[in-house]
């Protein structure tokens, strides 16, 4: 089974300068999933991107990954 926090605290890892300011809290709620992800300030631009794409693309591979163990994921930055 897919552990949804780890493969975002994985992804925001990857795209930041300070990977050690990468936390990323989980409520579950049934099938319903949040994450909460929290960054440097200096690392918001990267994860958020230019217009929102590369978070927007965060999202999507996040939906994907949820939706194969079945579950529905929300993710929100902060």
């Amino acid at each position: 089974m897919i552990d949804l926090k780890e493969t975002l605290t994985n992804i925001a890892k990857a795209l930041v300068d300070s990977p050690d300011e990468v936390v990323v809290t989980e409520t579950v709620d049934g099938k319903n999933v949040n994450l909460v992800l929290s960054v440097a300030a200096d690392d918001m631009g990267m994860v958020i991107g230019r217009h929102g794409k590369i978070a927007k693309a965060i999202r999507t591979v996040m939906k994907a990954a949820a939706n194969s163990a079945d579950k529905r994921v929300n993710v929100e930055i902060k």
